[in-house]
């Protein structure tokens, strides 16, 4: 159960790290910190699959899912800001 659970969470938060990388990558906007927050997104999102099937302590896939989580908004919020010129 609990890696159908892990298979699930990985159709949920991360297809919105798809959309905005795509939309970094196709509006030209990469830079520096994109690259560095989706590779740390990517990391936290691959300690959590491990989390969530090894060990499977909630508090600790609570933290690195808001680490990722913040890790996702900081690419959401600066590419909304430089595609809506704002």
């Amino acid at each position: 159960m609990v890696i159908r659970n892990n298979y699930n969470h990985l159709f949920e938060q991360p297809t919105l790290f798809y959309a905005v990388a795509l939309a970094i990558a196709v509006l030209g906007h990469v830079d520096a910190l994109h690259v560095a927050c989706a590779w740390a997104y990517a990391v936290l999102r691959i300690l959590h699959s491990i989390i969530q099937a090894t060990i499977d302590i909630v508090l600790a896939r609570f933290a690195d899912f808001i680490l990722s989580w913040l890790v996702l908004s900081v690419m959401l919020i600066r590419e909304d800001l430089a595609a809506f010129a704002l």
